[in-house]
């Protein structure tokens, strides 16, 4: 699975916005690479950030 869906997928499964270091240890990957993905995911409109540096999936 590509990076940006393991991120997305924690920020789905999540009650609450997370932020970039909490996203890389559920998911085991490298904080740089989870920072590249939720910008990539920004992008696409796929996340939102309701509050600095804390990202939500959008519905």
């Amino acid at each position: 699975m590509e990076t940006k869906e393991v991120v997305l997928n924690a920020l789905e499964n999540s009650e609450k916005p997370l932020k970039g270091g909490e996203i890389a240890e559920i998911t085991g990957i490298d904080k740089i690479e989870v920072d590249k993905a939720i910008k990539k995911l920004t992008t696409e409109g796929r996340i939102s950030s309701p509050v600095r540096c804390f990202y939500t999936a959008v519905k």
